[in-house]
Protein backbone atom coordinates (compact mmCIF):
# COMPACT_ATOMS: atom_id res chain seq x y z
CA UNK A 1 0.00 0.00 0.00
CA UNK A 2 1.38 3.40 -0.92
CA UNK A 3 0.46 6.81 0.47
CA UNK A 4 -2.26 7.43 -2.14
CA UNK A 5 -3.94 4.12 -1.37
CA UNK A 6 -3.73 4.84 2.36
CA UNK A 7 -5.35 8.25 1.85
CA UNK A 8 -8.14 6.64 -0.16
CA UNK A 9 -8.74 4.03 2.55
CA UNK A 10 -8.71 6.68 5.31
CA UNK A 11 -11.19 8.84 3.38
CA UNK A 12 -13.54 5.88 2.95
CA UNK A 13 -13.32 4.76 6.60
CA UNK A 14 -13.72 8.30 7.96
CA UNK A 15 -16.45 9.18 5.43
CA UNK A 16 -14.58 12.29 4.30
CA UNK A 17 -12.91 13.61 1.16
CA UNK A 18 -9.53 12.48 -0.07
CA UNK A 19 -8.29 16.07 0.21
CA UNK A 20 -9.20 16.17 3.91
CA UNK A 21 -7.67 12.74 4.51
CA UNK A 22 -4.46 13.83 2.76
CA UNK A 23 -4.24 16.91 4.99
CA UNK A 24 -4.76 14.83 8.13
CA UNK A 25 -2.20 12.21 7.14
CA UNK A 26 0.38 14.89 6.27
CA UNK A 27 -0.26 16.66 9.59
CA UNK A 28 0.12 13.34 11.44
CA UNK A 29 3.43 12.53 9.73
CA UNK A 30 4.79 16.08 10.19
CA UNK A 31 3.84 16.13 13.88
CA UNK A 32 5.57 12.82 14.62
CA UNK A 33 8.64 13.82 12.59
CA UNK A 34 9.05 17.19 14.32
CA UNK A 35 8.51 15.73 17.79
CA UNK A 36 10.99 12.88 17.26
CA UNK A 37 13.51 15.28 15.69
CA UNK A 38 13.33 17.46 18.82
CA UNK A 39 14.30 14.46 20.95
CA UNK A 40 10.87 13.66 22.38
CA UNK A 41 9.20 10.27 22.20
CA UNK A 42 5.76 9.83 20.60
CA UNK A 43 3.79 6.91 22.06
CA UNK A 44 0.54 5.69 20.51
CA UNK A 45 -0.52 3.11 23.12
CA UNK A 46 -1.12 -0.27 21.52
CA UNK A 47 0.16 0.83 18.12
CA UNK A 48 3.74 2.10 18.29
CA UNK A 49 6.42 4.34 19.68
CA UNK A 50 8.39 6.75 17.50
CA UNK A 51 11.70 8.03 18.83
CA UNK A 52 15.16 9.10 17.74
CA UNK A 53 18.54 8.01 19.02
CA UNK A 54 22.04 9.27 18.56
CA UNK A 55 24.36 6.75 16.98
CA UNK A 56 28.01 7.25 17.93
CA UNK A 57 30.76 7.66 15.38
CA UNK A 58 32.46 4.39 14.57
CA UNK A 59 34.77 2.67 12.16
CA UNK A 60 33.46 0.45 9.40
CA UNK A 61 34.87 -1.51 6.53
CA UNK A 62 34.22 -1.16 2.81
CA UNK A 63 33.16 -4.69 1.80
CA UNK A 64 34.62 -4.35 -1.72
CA UNK A 65 38.08 -3.10 -0.80
CA UNK A 66 38.29 -4.05 2.91
CA UNK A 67 39.40 -0.45 3.48
CA UNK A 68 38.63 0.97 6.95
CA UNK A 69 36.33 3.99 6.84
CA UNK A 70 35.08 6.42 9.47
CA UNK A 71 31.31 6.50 9.88
CA UNK A 72 30.19 9.81 11.43
CA UNK A 73 27.76 10.15 14.34
CA UNK A 74 24.13 10.47 13.32
CA UNK A 75 20.64 10.79 14.75
CA UNK A 76 18.48 7.89 13.54
CA UNK A 77 14.72 7.30 13.73
CA UNK A 78 13.41 4.42 15.84
CA UNK A 79 10.03 2.70 15.40
CA UNK A 80 8.87 0.18 17.99
CA UNK A 81 5.57 -1.60 17.37
CA UNK A 82 3.13 -1.80 20.27
CA UNK A 83 1.79 -4.98 21.83
CA UNK A 84 -1.66 -4.81 20.17
CA UNK A 85 -0.10 -4.11 16.76
CA UNK A 86 2.25 -7.10 17.14
CA UNK A 87 -0.63 -9.36 18.18
CA UNK A 88 -2.73 -8.22 15.20
CA UNK A 89 0.02 -9.46 12.87
CA UNK A 90 -0.25 -13.06 14.12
Amino acid sequence: MNKGELVELMATKADTTQKAATGLLNAFIDSITQTARSGEKVTLVGFSTFDSRERKARQGRNPKTSETIDIPAAVVPIFSPGKEFKEAMK
